[in-house]
């Protein structure tokens, strides 16, 4: 299905060294970001306490936020999880007190903010069992919130996740590399890991220059990028091997600028609706999902960039030629109704 085809071939490749430029300089400041600011890593990686709360009404989440950041436990989060009325509360780690302590100091200021006191109290859970945890109770007996759970990250468990996160991308990294050499060549091998790693790289350097949390969501949401920039590079891949094949006359330059613009409208039907249902979740998502949405949002634009001038642009500067895509066929092998017939590949 196609939304429009353009019918003369859009010089792509012209313009590739002045944005190769610029892409190397982007990528150069993303590295320079990385190294001197770091990245801004939420608890799974550095540890912590979660504490999960329960308002009987829509909370109010900037009062909550000023109630923890008050009690001087340093850089805290606080936000809705799940409905209005949730409240995900995460606490670095403190290694001078325990983690019930850390929790049951923040429940029993959250429930002096809604005027009540903490007391413990019996529950039974789903499964039948009986429970004692501190329960908020206010005048008339009301109970304005509950404490529904608390969680402990310690900084072994969070190194660990770091690294086996480090260790998924690297074998995603060296998987997609396998993949293209065997596939295609290796020329497009090399060319379409630098245009994944260049978006990689850049959407690191985004929350490391703007200090936005980096969690597990989010190295999923690198991960995703990771897949769907190089489905958009080997459907472009693709078009070129085809287009060696088909148009035997053509050069290299112009036979890549006929795949690419002959990929056009794919391209938009299948990122614009993506985009689509990324920004959703960025605009409607809530805080919850907002970085994940962010990072999706900053890769799928820069896939399709690098996927074009990177990716293709490489594998021109690589010397790619229709010798290594095509395999040659004597005369006697060639169709005689081909009008292309006679020339030798």
């Amino acid at each position: 299905m196609e939304f429009f085809r353009i019918r003369r071939d859009i010089p792509f490749m012209r313009y590739t060294p002045a944005l190769n430029l610029i892409s190397f300089l982007t990528f150069a400041a993303a590295v320079f970001f990385l190294v001197t600011r770091g990245l801004h890593l939420s608890i799974e990686f550095t540890g912590g306490t979660v504490v999960e709360v329960e308002y009987t009404q829509t909370a109010d989440i900037n009062r909550t936020r000023g109630v923890v950041e008050g009690m001087g436990f340093g850089e805290v989060q606080v936000q809705n999880f799940g409905t209005s009325r949730d409240v995900l509360i995460r606490l670095p780690v403190r290694e001078d007190m325990k983690q019930t302590e850390v929790a049951g100091l923040v429940f029993a200021e959250l429930c002096k903010a809604e005027n009540g006191t903490v007391a413990n109290k019996e529950y039974v859970t789903p499964q039948g069992e009986a429970v004692s945890r501190p329960s908020c109770t206010a005048a008339g007996g009301s109970e304005p919130l509950r404490l529904m759970r608390t969680e402990f990250v310690g900084p072994s468990v969070g190194s660990e996740l770091a690294r086996d996160g480090a260790l998924a991308l690297a074998a995603t990294v060296v998987g997609i590399m396998m993949y293209l050499a065997f596939r295609f060549e290796w020329k497009f091998a090399v060319a379409g890991i630098v245009a994944n790693l260049h978006d990689v790289i850049i959407i690191l350097g985004f929350f490391a220059f703007f200090q936005w949390e980096f969690s597990l969501a989010v190295l999923a949401a690198i991960l995703a990028v990771l897949g769907y920039s190089v489905n958009e590079s080997v459907v472009i891949f693709d078009r070129i091997r085809e287009t060696f094949r088909k148009m035997r006359k053509m050069s290299t330059q112009d036979s890549i600028d006929h795949a690419i613009t002959s990929t056009i409208s794919r391209t938009v039907i299948t990122h614009g609706s993506t985009q689509l249902m990324v920004l959703s979740m960025l605009i409607f998502g809530g805080p919850t999902l907002h970085y994940f949405a962010l990072a999706l949002t900053i890769g799928i634009l820069f896939g399709i960039y690098s996927s074009i001038f990177v990716a293709a642009g490489i594998a021109m500067w690589l010397g790619v030629k229709r010798e290594d895509l095509v395999k040659s066929t004597s005369v006697k092998e060639q169709d005689p109704d081909d009008p292309n017939a006679g020339a030798v590949v």
